[in-house]
C-alpha cells in the first residue's frame, strides 16, 4: 500500500514537471529561438507592467510558408490587484528583462515537418505575457508610487503592427493563438486581428486551455469572478472587450468566452480539456489528493461529472458551420498545443489535436470533437494509475 502511494506521488511530481516545463515531445528535436525586444513600442506607450518594452520569439517562415503566420501568446494567469502586479515585475510575467534569451518551439510552433507538417515552415511567433491583463488593459497614467503600467491593449496593437511590417501585411494565411490567459486574447482580439490582415487572407483563431467557465448557480468559481472584477477595474479593460457582450451585461462577465463567443465573426477553434487542471484546481482546491488515492467519494465523482456537463453546455452549439471548431478531451491537463505530447499525442475519436485543427483550418472537414468519459483520464499512462476516480 505504501509503495503504491509512493509511486502515485512520483507520478504526480512527474506530471507537474511536465506541466511546468512543457518540454515533453514526441520524436522532436529541440530548436532554440532568440528573443526580440520591441524597443520601438516604448514610444507608443506599449510597455510591460514595469515599463520595459514587450518582447517575442520569432522564427522566420520559408518556402511555401513564407507568407503564412502563427502568432502565439504565452499565458500565466492575471494580476488583478496592485500587490500581485508589483510582484510580477520581478518576473517575465511583468518585465521583458527577465525573459529567457532563447526558447524552444514545440507542438504547433515546431519546425519539424514530421511533427508539424501543416505549419512547420510558417512564420512562427511566441509573445511573452508581461501585462497581466490578457492584453486588454489601457490606463494612461502611471502610478507614481508603484510605477506600474497597465498597457496590455497597446502591446497587442504594437506587436501586430510590427509583424505587419515584417511581412504579415502580405499574409495568405494567419492564425492568432495562445494558451491559458494568453489564449483569451486570441478570442477577444480575434476580429480585431482579422481586420488588420489582407481581405484575401485566410484568418482564424485558436484558443488553448482558455475556455474559462462561469457557473451561474455555483459559488466554487468565485476565484474567476474576483479576478475578472479586479482586472476590469485595475486595467481599465472594458473598451477592449466585445461590445456585443458589454452592451448587455457586466463587463467582468465579458471575460468569460461563453458570454462573448457569439459576437465573434472570425472563425475560431477551441482546444480544452473538460477537466482542465487550472479550472478544477481553482474550483475544487485539494482535489489532486483524492484523484490520485483512487478513493474518490461518490460526492466528488458527481461534482466532477456536473462540472463536465456545465462545461459542455457552455461551449458553442455544435452545427455544420465551419466557423466554430473544437477539440474537447478528457485529459487531466491545461494547455496542450505547444507540447509535443498534447499536439500529437492526445486523441478524440482517433484524431489528434494536430490533425483535427489542421483539417478544420484548411477547410478539409468540420471538426467539433467532444470526448465522452465522465471522469478525468490519465492521458500520460503513468504506472499504477489507469483512470482517475475509477
Amino acid at each position: 500500500m505504501e509503495i503504491t502511494k509512493i509511486l502515485q506521488g512520483l507520478c504526480l511530481v512527474i506530471f507537474c514537471l511536465i506541466m511546468l516545463n512543457d518540454k515533453v515531445v514526441i520524436g522532436e528535436g529541440e530548436t532554440m529561438v532568440n528573443l526580440t525586444i520591441l524597443e520601438s513600442a516604448v514610444s507608443k506607450g506599449a510597455v510591460c507592467l514595469d515599463g520595459t518594452p514587450p518582447a517575442y520569439y520569432y522564427e522566420k517562415g520559408h518556402g511555401e510558408g513564407a507568407n503564412n503566420w502563427i502568432i502565439y501568446f504565452r499565458g500565466g494567469e492575471w494580476c488583478y490587484n496592485v500587490i500581485d502586479c508589483v510582484a510580477r515585475t520581478t518576473t517575465e510575467k511583468g518585465s521583458s528583462k527577465y525573459a529567457p534569451k532563447q526558447r524552444s518551439f514545440y507542438g504547433i510552433l515546431s519546425n519539424n515537418k514530421t511533427i508539424n507538417p501543416d505549419f512547420y515552415n510558417w512564420n512562427r511567433v511566441m509573445v511573452i505575457y508581461c501585462d497581466g491583463s490578457s492584453f486588454t488593459g489601457d490606463v494612461e497614467l502611471v502610478d507614481p508610487i508603484t510605477k506600474l503600467h497597465f498597457r496590455g491593449a497597446r502591446i497587442f496593437l504594437a506587436l501586430i503592427e510590427n509583424f505587419l511590417e515584417k511581412g504579415m501585411k502580405n499574409a495568405k494565411n494567419a492564425i492568432l493563438s495562445g494558451g491559458s490567459a494568453g489564449g483569451l486574447p486570441a478570442l477577444i482580439h480575434c476580429d480585431r486581428f482579422k481586420a488588420l490582415l489582407p481581405n484575401s487572407a485566410r484568418v482564424k483563431c485558436l484558443a488553448d486551455g482558455s475556455y474559462f467557465l462561469h457557473r451561474e448557480q455555483m459559488k466554487e468559481m468565485a476565484f474567476m469572478d474576483t479576478v475578472n472584477e479586479g482586472l476590469i477595474k485595475l486595467h481599465n479593460s472594458t473598451n477592449m472587450l466585445p461590445s456585443s457582450c458589454t452592451s448587455k451585461m457586466n463587463p467582468s462577465l465579458c471575460l468569460f468566452p461563453q458570454y462573448f463567443q457569439e459576437g465573434i465573426k472570425t472563425p475560431f477553434f477551441i482546444v480544452n480539456s473538460m477537466f482542465d487542471t487550472f479550472q478544477i484546481n481553482k474550483t475544487f482546491p485539494g482535489y489532486y489528493e483524492n484523484l490520485f488515492s483512487n478513493t474518490c467519494s461518490t460526492s466528488l465523482v458527481k461534482t466532477l461529472q456536473d462540472f463536465k456537463q456545465d462545461f459542455i453546455n457552455a461551449l458553442p452549439k455544435q452545427s455544420n458551420s465551419s466557423s466554430r471548431g473544437m477539440f474537447i478531451d478528457s485529459c487531466l491537463i491545461h494547455s496542450q498545443i505547444t507540447s509535443g505530447v498534447g499536439w500529437n499525442g492526445f486523441s478524440v475519436y482517433n484524431k489528434t489535436i494536430a490533425k483535427a485543427f489542421s483539417d478544420w483550418y484548411f477547410d478539409r472537414s468540420h471538426e467539433q470533437l467532444i470526448d465522452k468519459p465522465d471522469l478525468p483520464l490519465n492521458c500520460y499512462n503513468f504506472p499504477s494509475i489507469t483512470n482517475f476516480c475509477p
